[in-house]
């Protein structure tokens, strides 16, 4: 072992990482971030769901439980209001994760029928569903014991009455005949809608690992595309051509999107085969959707490639925004139940509203009415990606 040689490489690599600045700092800060994600976004319980609660009665059980559920960290509160449809399309919209309707008839211990609470559960979030369904459900089986209690306390101080008033202790066990107890024990009658049917969580996860696979493709495809010909010379020489800018960003653009465009077909089929995945809304409408976010990531690898000199600097640079990006865009956890920092954070990078769309489509069955504001978005986010990318593009590295 040469000793002095290995120090003279090891300085020689380090001066080369220092003249790299970009290189460097995402060096420093792709750790730092990936443990903030893991440590803070994506390590503990799901909890803040956004809901709603519908209250159509007033009283002393109506204020319980509304202040149970005001108490479990698993629910956010939206909204507390009284029209059951309006609740509904809440939910419908994405507006909220899920609708509690408490019946008119809630406070009213004397009604002998069991109280019918009903919950409209956004089912294509499975996640989100998963966690609220048993959970609420919990919650009313602990109430309905307690109403039941108070029910047969209030039956006995009747009873108690009776026998005061009659001293005939015959008359107090007729005076019970023809009590529902399984009423009185099952107060509640807990029943779950689920709006998009039963949703498995292959069926929650295929439509938004179908946009992340386009995004890696694209992103990371650019850096050996535009960077790799730039660091081997080849966009060199094809500049020495009379050949501008726009001609090769358009012609990278051409070809990436006829191949992820291939690959996002072959990827809806293999999904449909292996995992039985039904798309409930247009075939066409999902391809497009693809297809534009690999435009859009397109633009994003045009736009960093634009002024690297090599592959590596590329993929150094790319990383710290692409897993990320993963992470919080909605992919393996709803966006509601992250830290605040990053649920900002989601709606700042575009693989947010593929997913999104991609869900509506997939899961919801929605149309190009449901997704025109994911798909304004991502044409925003192509157009600014694209334009940096032009008008920065360094031919002469």
């Amino acid at each position: 072992m040469e000793t002095k040689k290995i120090m003279w490489m090891l300085k020689k690599d380090l001066m080369v990482l220092w003249r790299h600045k970009p290189r460097l700092l995402s060096l420093l800060l792709f750790p730092i971030i990936m443990i903030t994600l893991f440590g803070y976004g994506m390590g503990g319980e799901l909890s803040n769901i956004p809901i709603v609660v519908v209250d159509q009665s007033n009283g002393a059980v109506t204020d319980a439980t509304l202040n149970a559920i005001k108490n479990m960290d698993l629910y956010d509160v939206k909204d507390i209001i009284s029209n059951p449809d309006e609740a509904k399309q809440m939910v419908m919209d994405g507006q909220v994760k899920a609708a509690i309707i408490l019946p008119t008839n809630y406070d009213n211990l004397t009604d002998p029928q069991a109280k019918n609470v009903l919950i409209y559960v956004d089912s294509s979030d499975q996640m989100a569903s998963t966690a609220v369904v048993p959970a609420t459900q919990a919650l009313f089986n602990q109430i309905s014991n307690q109403i039941g209690i108070q029910k047969l306390e209030m039956m006995n101080a009747q009873t108690n009455l009776i026998q005061v008033q009659s001293a005939n202790v015959a008359s107090s066990a007729q005076s019970n005949q023809g009590v529902d107890f399984n009423n009185i024990i099952n107060s509640i009658n807990f029943q779950i809608d689920k709006l998009y049917g039963d949703v498995k969580y292959i069926d929650f996860l295929v439509p938004a690992v179908l946009a992340m696979t386009v995004m890696f493709s694209c992103m990371f495809g650019m850096g050996e595309s535009i960077a790799g010909e730039r660091e081997r010379g080849e966009l060199a020489r094809l500049f020495m051509t009379p050949t501008n800018v726009s001609t090769v960003v358009g012609g990278k653009i051409i070809s990436k999107l006829v191949i992820e465009t291939g690959r996002a077909l072959i990827l809806i089929i293999a999904a449909i085969i292996l995992f039985g995945i039904v798309i409930k809304g247009s075939m066409l409408l999902t391809v497009l959707l693809l297809v534009l976010g690999a435009l859009c990531f397109v633009g994003f690898g045009i736009m960093i490639s634009a002024r690297v000199g090599t592959q590596e600097d590329y993929m150094q640079m790319v990383m710290p925004f692409a897993m990320p990006m993963m992470f919080v865009s909605g992919v393996f956890y709803p966006i509601e139940t992250m830290p605040w920092i990053f649920q900002k954070i989601a709606y700042l990078v575009p693989l947010t509203y593929v997913n999104d769309a991609m869900r509506t489509v997939m899961l919801k069955g929605g149309g190009i009415g449901d997704v025109w504001i994911d798909i304004l978005v991502l044409i925003g986010f192509t157009a600014l990606f694209f334009g940096l990318g032009v008008t920065k593009f360094n031919r002469d590295i």
